[in-house]
């Protein structure tokens, strides 16, 4: 590991990162605490909403999995799906059901100071809301992510996010993790459309 991936960026580095994401297309503040961070996101989603969440220890700390899943002011699309887990003639059904959200909500593994996101994936799940199918994605990111460029972004993912992603994933499902997907968001079209928050706190992987 070249360098200490825990570490919360410097307000340069993270100012960097912010204008750099809104040069390339992308809505994207900083904030003070996971608290602040997760007001933010609820301000963003009308209640009554269509809400797809991503697999997160930085959703599941703030709350906002439960929130968005559990409280019954959004429309779940976790809710929707995971009853038809594990049948394979719903299993078609079931991937339409989470590739096309009015609202989805994550985070990602690394933000380049120039402007640039990279999210791995072990199974995918999460990708094609993320790149096409959803309305709107909002993504809550500790500061501890935001690196240099693409090459520190990858060296972050190999040498820190992995191994303590792999070790949640036995404890969580018995299984080891993989790095089986890789997207790296370099630009978006749409203004409207990505929203990125990022504390300054270190919380997830």
């Amino acid at each position: 590991m070249s360098r200490d991936y825990a570490k919360v960026a410097s307000p340069a580095s993270i100012q960097k990162a912010v204008d750099a994401l809104q040069a390339n297309g992308f809505q994207a503040e900083s904030v003070k605490t996971l608290e602040d961070a997760k007001q933010r996101v609820l301000s963003l989603i009308p209640e009554g909403a269509e809400v797809f969440t991503g697999t997160s220890v930085t959703l599941t700390t703030a709350g906002l999995d439960a929130e968005l899943n559990e409280s019954g002011k959004y429309v779940s699309v976790r809710h929707k799906f995971m009853p038809l887990y594990g049948q394979k003639d719903k299993a078609v059904e079931m991937r339409r059901i989470g590739s096309g959200s009015e609202y989805t909500v994550g985070s990602v593994h690394a933000i380049t100071e120039d402007g640039q996101v990279l999210v791995a994936s072990a199974s995918g799940s999460q990708l094609p809301n993320y790149v096409y199918g959803a309305d709107h994605v909002i993504w809550v990111v500790g500061a501890q992510k935001v690196v240099k460029d693409l090459n520190e972004a990858m060296d972050r993912l190999e040498t820190y996010t992995f191994p303590l992603e792999n070790e949640r994933a036995r404890e969580a499902y018995g299984a080891d993790s993989i790095i089986s997907k890789l997207l790296i968001y370099k630009k978006e079209r749409n203004p409207e459309r990505v929203h990125i928050v990022i504390f300054n706190e270190a919380v997830g992987f």
